[in-house]
């Protein structure tokens, strides 16, 4: 999308030809990460989603943050209705509610998430806001989730990376440490813990504010945890979530790629000049 400032008023007949063609499109286990996910089942377990006005005004503060695709009039809604089809009902039960979150991987690398907290599971996607398609699912099981921590994120002390704001880690296996490897690999996804933060457009509008709001989203995570181990219990580990508050640990030093990256935007779908990927 590129970023454009119109200039000058135009004529009520140029008005009238503006508004005659606007338009746009509507809004080890227990971890397991689904492939395929763009083909969508027919039989959906989703429950139904309340339709809101997603909105935003072209203030002059906010006007650099309309580069994010998500912000499209219509397309968080179109991107829920996609991702709501893949819900499981069997599996997951019905759809509590819908966050737009920013995932942390272990290397410091911000990706944009759309999150769902069910019945019985988390589920985290990867969505393509600019193609409407989900590329990626994790299933979480509510039941394995045994500790949630919320606050700062650290780094070692001869780490030259920094972030601000705090951020919410959720771990359900704590008998299991990532390996010497996996803490190496960039691109390792067998953590027992996922990490999550605020996303940037949090500001934008009370909409977003309600969606992105990380307090929020731990408490209902913390409640509807709790009730899937009172529910389904698992033989052999200690029943409910212990909530920390305590600083969230990356263990990166220089992290070249994460800087670039997060410096960028890489990991959000947005428009870049003439090119939005």
């Amino acid at each position: 999308m590129a970023e454009a400032e119109e200039k000058g008023v135009p004529g009520e007949e140029q008005q009238h030809r503006l508004s005659s063609s606007s338009g746009g499109p509507e809004d080890k286990p227990p971890a397991v990460r689904a492939e395929g996910t763009q083909d969508r089942p027919a039989e959906g377990g989703a429950a139904p989603y309340q339709r809101v006005d997603l909105s935003v005004d072209p203030t002059p503060d906010q006007f650099r943050l309309r580069r994010f695709f998500v912000l499209r009039p219509g397309t968080l809604n179109q991107a829920i209705k996609d991702v709501q089809a893949l819900v499981d009902k069997e599996v997951d039960g019905g759809v509590h509610s819908v966050w737009l979150m920013v995932e942390v991987d272990h290397w410091n690398n911000e990706k944009e998430r759309l999150v769902l907290i069910t019945d019985s599971s988390l589920l985290v996607f990867k969505y393509d806001f600019v193609m409407f398609n989900c590329e990626q699912m994790q299933r979480i099981p509510l039941n394995f989730v045994d500790r949630i921590a919320h606050g700062p994120f650290s780094f070692p002390k001869r780490s030259v990376l920094q972030r601000e704001g705090e951020g919410v880690r959720v771990y359900w296996d704590r008998l299991r440490e990532p390996s010497f490897t996996s803490r190496w690999n960039p691109f390792a996804t067998d953590f027992p813990f996922i990490t999550f933060t605020c996303h940037p457009v949090r500001n934008i509008s009370d909409t977003f504010a309600a969606l992105c709001d990380i307090q929020n989203f731990r408490e209902q995570l913390k409640d509807a945890a709790q009730k899937t181990h009172a529910v389904k219990p698992v033989p052999g580990k200690a029943n409910g979530v212990l909530v920390l508050n305590q600083s969230i640990p990356i263990q990166a030093y220089v992290g070249l790629m994460s800087v670039l990256g997060n410096q960028n935007r890489l990991g959000y779908s947005m428009a870049r000049g003439n090119i939005g990927f």
